[in-house]
């Protein structure tokens, strides 16, 4: 009785026909599908970079939006790009499965890249007001859409290698790295050959090449669905969501609290042939309790109930969240940084000299896309010489950790702050405009930190996740990105009340002093971050 109650409320798989009894078969997945799913998410990024990179030069010189108001929506737009992934991770981990989440959240984005085009287009037409509101409902359309693409993208990609297989698995330690390297090959595009067209030729043209190429995406995307292996997640009725689960555990530790925890775990509930068990550890105990059944007590149909009795593994896998909740707060800072590339970066960028050779001059976004470049370049440098060195000298099959990872791109986070600080000391005192080319180590840097933190954190929260929660846990990761983004716009915001730090004129401001803050703030959540990482125990360990 309570082995059937468990199974009717447990989150089930379902293996599609691509994956009866295994997921390998012959001519689907491995890196004939993960070609196309890259491609889906290589135009998605090529959209999403050729509107972030140039967004706040187009509010301020379309929209007629000052400096602070510009950069505090587009910190807020961002935000909210990497929020919309929690719902779309839902919906995947609990209903419609990786690939229909995809398909749908790929119509919506092109449904807002196609609003944007027609606010360029008729933006002589359209009053300032109404313009303004067409572009914002296009913007967020857009923020919607992605939410249904970055949490299942790399996950469902992840799915076309077998672990079973050991050469199938080699390969998906590859994938995350080759995933980045697909995004910021799209981001390059964007933000070069895109805001080439927005500044020398049109707005409207250049959000319409978007609109073409998502929608090419969506064509190729779905005539490729022989070719994939899915894993979708089942929904009989009253089924479970990894969120639910979460409430599920926590109301029966609750409700449980008071019933003394057995000595020896193998006395706790779990299911016995379950397909995805996980073993009892000794963190978090008193979420044990969930999953404790008082002795003597007879197992009704009530005592049976998810709210009142979970299984060791919906315990553990809740425990794993609350691990990777302890790393979480402390790479949000780390985003509020990157976050200044498409803001102050660029209005720093906007009032020096961006002469680069003779009379040939660039626009300040283009000068962005140096660090997608360092991206591009160190990606391949970190598979191929940093990480066989790291492997050698360490003898880890990783080389370095995934806290590791995370941990040397913060420390690179916080130099390119405070280099940028002393660039904004040096033109404030220059007689003549300094060269734009001065940012482009800031660029570059930072770039080189997104490959350790943003790449790792991506690994980290897919590695460390419970199988029935790799959607949510990946969303995590982008949600942090959304935290980092909401804070520089409260950051700018306060600012901007209480100093005069960031005026219109940035000849008569202070910029310095907001990045040398930036800079100690990113020094001190190395701090906390460096204390958490020492606290935190891997998954299996």
């Amino acid at each position: 009785m309570l082995e059937q109650c468990s199974r009717q409320y447990a989150p089930r798989l379902k293996l599609t026909p691509n994956t009866q009894a295994s997921p390998k078969h012959i001519g689907t997945g491995k890196w004939r599908a993960c070609v196309m799913i890259l491609g889906t998410e290589l135009s998605e990024v090529l959209a999403f970079a050729g509107i972030a990179r140039n967004l706040v030069t187009y509010l301020t010189d379309v929209v007629h939006e000052s400096n602070v108001v510009a950069a505090a929506d587009v910190s807020t737009w961002m935000g909210t790009c990497f929020l919309t992934p929690l719902l779309g991770a839902f919906l995947a981990d609990s209903y419609w499965g990786r690939y229909k989440t995809i398909l749908i959240f790929l119509s919506v984005y092109t449904l807002g890249l196609i609003t944007l085009a027609l606010s360029a287009w008729l933006a002589t037409i359209l009053s300032m007001g109404l313009r303004r509101a067409v572009v914002f409902l296009g913007l967020f359309l857009v923020a919607l859409g992605v939410g249904g693409i970055k949490p299942c993208v790399s996950p469902f990609g992840a799915e076309q290698f077998d672990d079973a297989d050991p050469g199938e698995r080699d390969a998906k330690a590859s994938f995350f790295n080759w995933y980045y390297f697909c995004v910021n090959m799209g981001a390059l595009l964007g933000s070069t050959v895109l805001v080439w067209v927005q500044e020398r030729v049109s707005w409207w043209l250049a959000f319409g090449i978007l609109a073409a190429v998502m929608t090419i995406a969506f064509i190729i995307f779905v005539s490729s669905k022989k070719v994939y292996r899915f894993q979708q997640v089942q929904n009989p009725p009253r089924a479970t969501g990894p969120l639910t689960t979460v409430c599920q555990v926590a109301v029966a530790a609750v409700r449980n609290r008071n019933i003394e925890l057995p000595r020896d775990s193998s006395f706790l509930h779990d299911k016995r042939n379950s397909l995805h068990k996980i073993e009892h550890t000794d963190e978090f105990t008193f979420l044990d309790k969930a999953a404790v059944v008082s002795s003597g007590k007879a197992v009704t149909e009530e005592a049976a109930s998810p709210w009142n009795l979970c299984t060791v593994t919906q315990v553990e896998e809740v425990k794993m969240l609350l691990r990777l909740c302890s790393v979480w707060p402390t790479v949000i800072f780390f985003f509020t940084v990157t976050s200044q590339m498409s803001t102050t970066f660029l209005e720093q960028g906007k009032v020096m000299d961006n002469r680069i050779i003779g009379t040939f001059s660039v626009p300040p976004a283009i000068v962005s896309s140096i660090e997608v470049v360092s991206i591009l370049l160190c990606i391949p440098a970190y598979e191929a010489v940093l990480l066989p060195l790291a492997c050698r000298i360490t003898g880890k099959e990783r080389g370095i950790t995934l806290l590791q990872r995370l941990g040397i791109g913060l420390v690179l986070a916080t130099l390119t702050m405070a280099y940028v600080a002393l660039l904004e000391m040096k033109r404030l005192q220059a007689a003549s405009p300094v060269s734009i080319i001065w940012q482009a180590p800031a660029y570059f840097v930072l770039g080189a930190a997104e490959v350790f933190t943003s790449v790792g954190l991506i690994e980290f929260f897919y590695d460390q996740s419970p199988d029935t929660m790799k959607s949510l846990c990946t969303a995590m990761s982008l949600v942090a990105v959304s935290a980092g983004n909401y804070l520089n716009s409260l950051i700018i915001a306060v600012l901007a009340w209480a100093t005069t730090w960031i005026p219109e004129d940035l000849n008569q401001g202070r910029l310095d002093c907001f990045f040398w803050m930036m800079a100690v703030l990113s020094s001190v959540n190395m701090l906390a971050f460096l204390c958490s990482a020492m606290r935190y125990n891997y998954r299996g360990k």
